[in-house]
């Protein structure tokens, strides 16, 4: 669902990467409560995970194809706030490195991919764990609703940024039919993948997934007014440090998404996918304008000068991962920095008002 330029004019184009920098703005800050120790660099290797498997397009109907947003998986596994981060990240990624994505629509494409379904996933999920069992079961199946739901969210803002600012005359009805329709479809499989995703890491380490923080919280009854303990807590268990260290996870959560991009991806369906067959079908693409970065090394997933497809295309998905990895890592250790630096603060600040009452 990778907007290019001229889909959208230039005043909607501005007003929504101005919503977007607000949006990144409000979740750097509210990702400094997400991002503990353990799990800064987990979010940068989700974000290049997310990278890897939006390589993988699959087909969805005939000469349509799909591929994941991943605003829910992020969401679900790090945090709502760090999550619109990761998919930013993705999605800069693309529109600098592989001119995927058109640079002036950055700010549609982070509304669309990044905040838009990391906010209907989240408020699903949460919601859905509210009505079902504390159990794992529950997380993956929550997760599975949530990623469903939340493409077609993405699909209905692409709608109304088309309604507002789109620069072809194409009926709205026939867009908002065609782009949910088609998006309803594309949103089974990323629920498919999001769910196994989840709960494979669930599986390995549920310490490490961000929704599913509640399931290790003590039941609490209402005595007289005040919340107890349902039953007196168990002293912890002594836990081996390699399994409390997250090295184990990233790097196999690291290989795993350099092989999806460098190998898998060559497989992928090489159909237009949801956007661009709903663009092709309906004239939406009549104004498209070429990309900037049309020529840089990595445009369209391959690198230049390497003639061999298999080749250019796996080493492009490698360097992709890596960059995003790099990146994303780098941005998260910082929030994860200022974090620290929040909590030092605040512990000065008490004690000293601690020691002004003495």
């Amino acid at each position: 669902m990778h907007v290019p330029d001229g889909f959208i004019d230039a005043p909607v184009s501005i007003a929504a990467g101005v919503a977007a920098a607000g949006a990144v703005a409000v979740s750097l800050r509210g990702a400094r409560r997400e991002l503990e120790e353990k799990a800064a660099p987990l979010a940068g290797l989700v974000a290049a995970f997310i990278f890897a498997v939006q390589m993988l397009n699959f087909p969805v109907a005939a000469g349509t194809s799909g591929h994941l947003l991943g605003g829910a998986l992020a969401a679900i596994l790090v945090g709502p706030y760090t999550g619109v981060l990761c998919v930013s990240v993705v999605l800069l990624m693309q529109g600098v490195l592989f001119a995927d994505g058109g640079l002036t629509a950055l700010g549609v494409n982070v509304m669309n991919m990044a905040v838009v379904t990391v906010v209907v996933a989240y408020a699903v999920f949460r919601g859905l764990l509210k009505l079902l069992p504390g159990t794992r079961r529950s997380v993956t199946v929550a997760a599975f609703a949530a990623a469903l739901l939340s493409v077609p969210g993405a699909a209905v803002m692409f709608t109304l940024l088309y309604a507002l600012g789109g620069t072809t005359d194409v009926p709205l009805g026939k867009v908002f039919t065609a782009m949910v329709g088609v998006h309803v479809l594309i949103g089974i499989g990323e629920a498919v993948i999001t769910a196994a995703t989840v709960g494979a890491v669930l599986a390995v380490r549920p310490d490490l997934v961000h929704g599913a923080r509640a399931l290790a919280a003590p039941l609490k009854l209402r005595v007289g007014g005040e919340l107890v303990d349902a039953a007196p807590a168990a002293a912890p268990a002594a836990v081996p440090a390699a399994a409390r260290s997250t090295k184990p996870v990233w790097i196999t959560g690291l290989v795993t998404a350099l092989v999806l991009a460098g190998v898998v991806s060559f497989y992928a369906s090489t159909s237009p996918d949801g956007l661009e067959k709903v663009a092709a079908d309906k004239g939406i693409d009549q104004n498209v304008k070429e990309h900037a970065s049309a020529g840089s090394p990595l445009a369209d997933y391959s690198v230049k000068d390497v003639d061999d497809a298999r080749l250019s295309g796996g080493l492009a998905g490698v360097i992709g991962v890596g960059a995003t990895v790099a990146v994303g890592t780098g941005i998260f250790w910082t929030v994860r920095r200022r974090r620290a630096e929040d909590l030092t603060a605040a512990s000065t600040a008490s004690t000293s008002s601690a020691n002004s009452a003495v």
